[in-house]
């Protein structure tokens, strides 16, 4: 029997006088088109414009919220990932197997509301996946994915998307976005975001290869720690020719240190040398990204920082199946000491924005808040990764506004790789948003008029502001 997959009134307050005035506020931006500044996205995959491999490759296997749920329930990551480079791995139609199986474990979580709506508004299928239905929904989805219709041009456009940022390495040559910039027939941007994690933390078991490679692609003379400068400053300036407008760092923690230029040299020889203590790597990462607030400054690049997640937590399963497989686990975070020496000196830097996001939301009303209520360069990241999920998000909501009110935030962020999750995971926060200001609307806090204004700011005027689109 068919069962219905979502609901028009999904999310939205149960109380019938402010369900009437959240689904108005959706009404008035439901036309807005999708801005999305941070995500992982592939921007080969629409430049190249070629169809999808299969569903699973598309809505499982890239999805480490799903990946991670179904393997908590005994299910090895072997039968949930694509065999590659070598490493143990299932056939695409076993995984989708899998995972419909398992589709009763997504009740209740954010991935099985994005899934829902991707199923009824992308895809138009019209059952829920089970055991009985895996192989009839794969092959209605396999059809589908061969058809234009389902390339991802058409679906950028479907989407209505209009800016999609990507996560790119330093070294990149961008050349997807440089041809996606020239092309005519494309109508949108796909904007690279430099991302320089790999070249800053000592630990990094590529550290040292990627050094030598930075400073030989930037033609420095000086193989020293000024000449490591001087090759990510000049890597900045390569990705704003070719359309960045921020900086992502995915750092550990938000520990921020100025550095003498002396001190920062004999750490960058420690790190070179592999004889770094865990201080020291500490030490040169928090000076590391007090001088990407510094290039910040000077280039006007957006600083984003996203920290708390012990990467890779489980040591077997990353060496099996790589990274960003669903065992990234959040841990608890200080930001208003750790940020400070960074504040001290560019806080009201003219120009600067700094958007800071967390893993842990004890954070948002104790330090998030306040830091975006005082500093002009300072703005709340949207709820990420654990917290981009309905009452996460009211809670962050409920948590900051009070302090920060609403022009401090960022606008939402998808963070996604699932490239057909993202109109799902904007459309989810769009009816937070609503339901949020509904309940300000029905408490007499705020006007309706100014809901209405409010709803286009944090969809729209809020993102291309903070994000200088």
């Amino acid at each position: 029997m068919s069962q219905s997959l979502t609901h028009p009134d999904r999310l939205l307050p149960s109380d019938p006088g402010m369900r009437r005035i959240a689904r108005s506020l959706l009404e008035s931006v439901k036309d807005l088109p999708i801005l999305s500044p941070h995500g992982h996205v592939d921007a080969a995959v629409i430049a190249e414009n070629s169809s999808f491999p299969d569903p699973a490759a598309l809505l499982v296997s890239p999805d480490h919220y799903v990946v991670r749920l179904i393997h908590a329930s005994g299910v090895p990551l072997s039968r949930l990932t694509p065999a590659k480079g070598g490493t143990e791995g299932a056939d695409s139609r076993s995984i989708w197997r899998e995972f419909c199986k398992a589709w009763p474990l997504f009740d209740g979580t954010a991935s099985g509301h994005w899934l829902r709506d991707q199923f009824q508004f992308v895809f138009g299928l019209k059952g829920i996946p089970s055991v009985e239905s895996a192989d009839a929904i794969y092959d209605e989805l396999s059809a589908k994915l061969q058809e234009e219709d389902f390339r991802p041009r058409q679906l950028f456009k479907d989407f209505n998307i209009e800016v999609l940022a990507t996560t790119d390495d330093p070294l990149d040559s961008l050349s997807s976005h440089k041809a996606l910039a020239e092309d005519p027939t494309f109508h949108g941007r796909v904007l690279p975001t430099f991302r320089p994690d790999a070249y800053m933390n000592i630990a990094h078991p590529s550290w040292k290869e990627n050094v030598e490679r930075l400073l030989s692609a930037a033609g420095q003379v000086d193989n020293g720690y000024k000449g490591y400068i001087h090759a990510l400053e000049s890597r900045r300036r390569y990705f704003i020719d070719h359309g960045a407008v921020s900086a992502d760092h995915g750092v550990r923690t938000p520990a921020t240190l100025k550095l003498t230029e002396s001190e920062a040299t004999r750490l960058f020889e420690l790190a070179r040398s592999g004889t770094f203590t865990t201080a020291e790597r500490d030490a040169f990462e928090a000076h590391m990204l007090y001088q990407m607030g510094r290039m910040s400054v000077e280039d006007g690049l957006v600083m984003t920082v996203h920290p708390g997640s012990f990467r890779n937590h489980h040591q077997p399963s990353f060496e099996a199946f790589g990274p960003d497989t669903g065992h990234d686990i959040p841990f608890a975070v200080n930001y208003t000491e750790s940020i400070r020496p960074l504040l001290q000196d560019f806080g009201t830097a003219k120009d600067f924005h700094l958007v800071l996001f967390t893993l842990d939301e004890t954070v948002f009303s104790r330090e998030l808040a306040p830091l975006a209520g005082f500093y002009p360069s300072v703005y709340l990241g949207a709820p990420w990764w654990f917290l981009d999920a309905p009452d996460a998000m009211q809670r962050f909501r409920s948590a900051v506004t009070e302090t920060a009110g609403f022009s401090r935030f960022s606008g939402f962020i998808d963070d996604t790789r699932a490239f057909c999750s993202i109109p799902a995971r904007h459309e989810a926060s769009r009816r937070v948003e609503a339901s949020f200001l509904a309940r300000m609307v029905a408490e007499h806090r705020v006007s309706e008029e100014r809901a209405h204004e409010i709803m286009k700011d944090t969809v729209d005027t809020s993102p291309r502001r903070v994000f200088k689109l």
